[in-house]
């Protein structure tokens, strides 16, 4: 039986200004991977520019077996498995696969995602409950960010205990659950 594939939790050790990054040499050799990215101004060799760098720096996701992830991991000593306390020895994160298609989905058809790190989001900041009908997110339950003054509805979708993201919902599409 061949082992099938899962989004593992990565890290990325290399310095946020880095030319290329493990998320760059995965990609290359044809492997999937999400980086939530937001665009940052740099300084490099005396120069700003504007670069596209992870939001959480030492966080990417890579869909593929354990197996097949095993030989980069080993190649690339800046890259490391993310591993949950708690747990087993040397049992990497991994991510159900439901949860990360809906995550990226969400986040790569949305123009300014705000990203939240763990803990960021408080349980004040959680709003009513609702269930989005049509559009990009349709049949996505969640709920709203919920944050004075805000005029924008603002969907929260989560990777369990890494990373959430609020993104901006029509409220034509919102049905309160």
């Amino acid at each position: 039986m061949t082992p099938e594939k899962q989004w593992f939790a990565m890290r990325d050790l290399s310095r946020r200004n880095s030319n290329r990054m493990a998320h760059h040499e995965l990609r290359d050799a044809g492997l999937e991977v999400f980086t939530p990215m937001m665009e940052m101004l740099l300084t490099i060799r005396g120069k700003k520019q504007r670069r596209n760098v992870p939001v959480i720096q030492d966080l990417l996701f890579v869909y593929e077996t354990k197996e097949n992830l095993d030989p980069y991991v080993a190649k690339y000593p800046l890259l490391q498995y993310r591993y949950v306390l708690g747990r087993r020895a040397n049992e990497p994160t991994v991510i159900r696969e439901n949860e990360m298609r809906q995550f990226i989905m969400a986040v790569s058809n949305t123009e300014n995602p705000k990203y939240f790190m763990p803990g960021e989001l408080t349980q004040t900041m959680y709003g009513k409950k609702v269930r989005i009908i049509g559009g990009v997110l349709d049949s996505y339950e969640g709920k709203l960010l919920s944050i004075k003054g805000m005029r924008t509805k603002r969907l929260i979708v989560e990777v369990s205990n890494l990373i959430s993201a609020a993104v901006e919902v029509a409220p034509q599409y919102i049905q309160f659950v």
